[in-house]
């Protein structure tokens, strides 16, 4: 990985250009943030692994929405917070 990259998706996050990846689950309620991507396709490629550990915890239900959104912490966010 180029050692540009890290700096230039904290950039992208901080004007909004970045991509996530809106992560929900249900039984147990919780949302989780995966990113900030550059690009719509890198965050794609690497969603699935995000996806397979989340579902590795069982859930009830998981859906996901991919969005070009500034983002910072919590990154999971449980209902029961």
């Amino acid at each position: 990985m180029s050692p540009l990259i890290r700096p230039m998706r904290s950039i992208a996050n901080g004007f909004g250009l970045a991509w996530w990846a809106r992560v929900q689950t249900g039984g147990p309620d919780v949302t989780y943030w995966f990113g900030p991507f550059l690009t719509r396709r890198g965050l794609e490629k690497q969603l699935s692994i995000f996806l397979d550990d989340i579902n590795a915890e069982q859930p009830q239900s998981i859906t996901h929405t991919t969005l070009r959104t500034r983002r910072g912490e919590p990154l999971t966010i449980s209902s029961e917070s």
